[in-house]
């Protein structure tokens, strides 16, 4: 075949994957997912208030979370724009599989949000983010009874510090991708700890942590959560930006990996993740959020702050399954790894590992590329080598006792 027929023939391949009906569906999926924004909506807005009135109760009564807006009132009117894109006339498989796919995620977390609050939460959000296995359960008892308590660094910076390095790391991004933007936002909300929505990287105003956590914690923020965001909107599928269905596990395994590979996962920072594991748990079984604090703090020797934010995060909406998802996703990413399986691949968007042989099918078809942009610690040596250790490491080895 010439040349010039094998570029006929990728135009080709490329009109027919990417029709029209494929196009629109794309680009309503993206923007309805911008419109539901669950984990906005499940986020409390009254932090001070729960942890003055838990300490006033001796830690045996935790008050409500307040959140703002919910979707009420919105939520017939987006199932049914919802429903009635036409995905059954996108024209490829892979590409309509896909959008599927995302389709009944949307409409699970429309009812995840509507169901805030309410009998069947729990139930919802077992529905979107699964629940927690008995093994996944053991894996983190035996996690929390094996990983160190080591003593913590000095909380010694703020918002302010925090807010310069994500300047930095956004101006560094922006040198190689003009076209990459990601806002900075100080949440005047109290103990809302930092957090990327809508592309945006959030900070709370009162947030502190150690001096040698802060790039580490840029690398998961921005170097994984806005970075794929920016890489899935220079893909001709958008909804590589927001996240195809189930995108969470991967997310989040990578952005807590990118911790490890910028050179300081702790050990404590790994045992709180097991915490999520058992908090989410216990929050399934509707236990109240004193008794995952007294749990997390007596049997585990979890920190009070920590077993608190624990607590309130696992309690998020009724019972809120999604943060066991942090250690189940550095699981499954250290199993791909140790397989030896590329790892920039990983950064071409926000998908989950299910789904990476169609994506790497739709690139064969030159239909969708390879990563614009990767973190910047894949340009370092002491990150690459990391890399290569932690294709033979065991998830409880996962950690690093002092700043590398």
């Amino acid at each position: 075949m010439t040349r010039m027929a094998k570029e006929r023939k990728h135009h080709n391949g490329a009109d027919e994957l990417l029709c029209e009906a494929a196009i629109a569906v794309d680009r309503a999926l993206e923007e309805m997912d911008r419109k539901i924004d669950w984990l906005e909506r499940l986020t409390p807005v009254n932090i001070d208030e729960i942890w003055d009135g838990f300490q006033a109760s001796s830690f045996r009564s935790m008050p409500d979370s307040r959140y703002g807006e919910g979707l009420d009132q919105d939520a017939p009117v987006l199932r049914s724009e919802l429903f009635s894109l036409p995905v059954r006339e996108i024209k490829n498989p892979i590409v309509e599989a896909l959008m599927l796919e995302k389709q009944r995620e949307l409409d699970r977390q429309i009812e995840l949000v509507r169901m805030r609050d309410k009998d069947g939460f729990i139930l919802a959000s077992i529905d979107l983010f699964g629940h927690v296995s008995e093994r996944f359960l053991q894996t983190a008892k035996d996690l929390l009874a094996t990983v160190p308590v080591l003593t913590p660094k000095q909380e010694d910076v703020g918002a302010a510090e925090v807010c310069e390095a994500a300047e930095a790391a956004i101006a560094g991004y922006r040198k190689r991708a003009p076209t990459f933007r990601c806002g900075i936002v100080v949440d005047p909300t109290p103990g809302t700890s930092m957090y990327v929505s809508a592309g945006a990287f959030h900070v709370a105003h009162d947030y502190r942590t150690s001096r040698h956590r802060v790039k580490p914690l840029i690398a998961h923020e921005i170097g994984t959560h806005v970075l794929t965001r920016h890489n899935g909107r220079r893909q001709p599928l958008h909804t590589l930006a927001g996240g195809l269905c189930d995108y969470d596990v991967l997310q989040e395994g990578l952005a807590v990996l990118g911790e490890y590979l910028t050179g300081y996962l702790p050990a404590d920072r790994l045992r709180v993740l097991a915490a999520r594991v058992v908090a989410a748990h216990m929050a399934a079984e509707k236990e109240t959020g004193a008794e995952i604090y007294a749990c997390l703090t007596e049997q585990h020797a979890i920190p009070s702050k920590d077993a608190f934010d624990t607590a309130v995060r696992a309690k998020r909406g009724g019972g809120l399954t999604k943060d066991a998802l942090y250690l189940k996703g550095l699981e499954e990413l250290l199993a791909y790894l140790s397989r030896g399986d590329k790892f920039e691949i990983l950064f071409l968007g926000k998908f989950a590992l299910k789904q990476l042989p169609s994506l790497e099918k739709l690139i064969e078809l030159g239909i969708l590329h390879p990563p614009e942009l990767l973190p910047t610690y894949c340009d370092d040596a002491a990150a690459r080598q990391r890399l290569a250790q932690v294709r033979k490491l065991p998830l409880s080895a996962l950690y690093q006792e002092t700043p590398q």
